[in-house]
């Protein structure tokens, strides 16, 4: 292990542990968060779990405020962790004041509203494995330094490991100790998408897109939406929507 990797250990072990934290994959991964928050001088930290298909989940914050935020991108099928995941590499804005409002068109002004003004993602792969992203938010403009951007990438690296080592120790098809519920949100997401794509007739890719309107429309979690389709408290059939 380097010194910098030790020093980001330390920093995690230290860090308080808050009610609720737990000693599984999302209780570390909590602490990592806030740590991060704390050493590159950001306004939220948010580490978000996906697979090769599907959407996304929330795993982890420092705050309410950067749950929000993170929750908004699934929402809307947009934003740097989305981008990030899908491409494979890091998505750094140092000012979101310069960028082109057609890049995240709804998510862009979000971001405004609540003060931030960089934002930097960073995905977790292993090889062609992708295991999710690593988010930063700033609420102020600049890039990361060399330093900031080595610490930032040691993060994301224990990140990957702490999700790995957590479905190793998992038995064969369940999900890492903690990560029950983003992986739950997540099978709800996919479940309500095929019941979507059933009752309108449409693709999948358009049930999603229905559902994603829909909870921005409501100013809901995508997967609070998912969960009442799933129950049949909410359908997108015969004119409702």
């Amino acid at each position: 292990m380097d010194e910098r990797a030790g020093r980001v250990l330390r920093l995690i072990t230290d860090e308080p542990v808050r009610g609720g934290d737990g000693d599984g994959v999302t209780g570390v991964l909590r602490r990592l968060c806030s740590a991060a928050e704390r050493a590159l001088s950001a306004q939220g930290v948010g580490v978000s779990v996906g697979a090769e298909a599907g959407v996304p989940g929330v795993a982890a914050v420092s705050g309410p405020a950067c749950r929000a935020l993170e929750e908004l991108q699934f929402t809307l099928g947009e934003g740097p962790c989305l981008e990030a995941f899908n491409r494979r590499r890091p998505v750094l804005v140092p000012d979101l004041a310069d960028e082109s409002p057609g890049r995240w068109p709804a998510y862009l002004p979000a971001l405004h509203e609540q003060g931030v003004q960089a934002v930097f993602a960073f995905p977790l792969q292993i090889g062609a494995a992708r295991l999710g992203t690593l988010d930063i938010f700033r609420g102020r403009p600049g890039s990361l330094t060399a330093g900031e951007l080595r610490d930032a990438l040691t993060f994301a690296d224990v990140a990957v490991t702490t999700l790995l080592d957590g479905q190793a120790q998992a038995p064969p098809g369940a999900a890492a100790d903690g990560l029950d519920e983003v992986m739950g949100q997540r099978a709800e997401v996919f479940q309500a998408q095929g019941m979507v794509s059933v009752q309108l007739r449409v693709t999948l890719s358009d049930a999603l897109a229905r559902l994603r309107a829909h909870a921005y429309a409501e100013d809901r979690a995508l997967g609070e939406v998912a969960r009442d389709v799933v129950a049949r408290r909410l359908s997108f059939g015969s004119g409702q929507s």
